[in-house]
């Protein structure tokens, strides 16, 4: 493949998945600051790789993979561990959605433990299978169910809460 060939399909790719994968990386970490620079990360090791990862038809998993370990990598920084988290953050709506209810929901995110968090946003909000989610997350898929189950209750309840307190 010529070089100016990759290039224009690899700016294609990131001019039709660039604000999903935003979104995926801000679903996972919380910041949209945060997962901006967790998207450049994804798309500069994806450039590298891909012309592999092209013809294996694995691009989006792969991006996905990438900004999930980034996220690790950088919660593993000691400056991290000093942030509060999810408190105080700002983000845009979607569109279509309620900017109240997507606080909410990414506030309830922020209260469960974060592999139940990731199953939830990969198989929920992305829309992946349990053996998909689990590839991406190299767990068993009898584990990506068990967090899914334990993560659900808790959200409803989360989300209960919240809804009555604004009604």
């Amino acid at each position: 493949m010529k070089r100016r060939d990759r290039d224009a399909e690899f700016s294609e790719f990131v001019a039709a998945h660039q604000r999903q994968l935003r979104r995926f990386a801000y679903s996972v970490c919380g910041d949209w600051t945060q997962a901006e620079d967790l998207l450049q990360t994804a798309l500069t090791k994806l450039y590298v790789a891909w012309p592999k990862m092209r013809s294996r038809g694995v691009e989006h998993s792969y991006a996905r993979r990438i900004i999930l370990r980034a996220t690790i990598d950088e919660k593993r920084r000691p400056w991290r561990r000093e942030s509060p988290g999810l408190e105080g953050f700002d983000h845009p709506a979607a569109p279509g959605a309620d900017i109240h209810e997507r606080d909410e929901l990414i506030t309830a995110l922020a209260q469960i433990p974060k592999r139940q968090r990731e199953v939830v946003v990969l198989r929920h909000l992305v829309g992946l299978s349990v053996e998909q989610t689990a590839e991406e997350l190299g767990l068993a898929p009898g584990t990506v169910k068990a967090h899914a189950h334990r993560a659900l209750p808790r959200l409803r309840e989360l989300l209960g809460e919240s809804l009555s307190e604004r009604n």
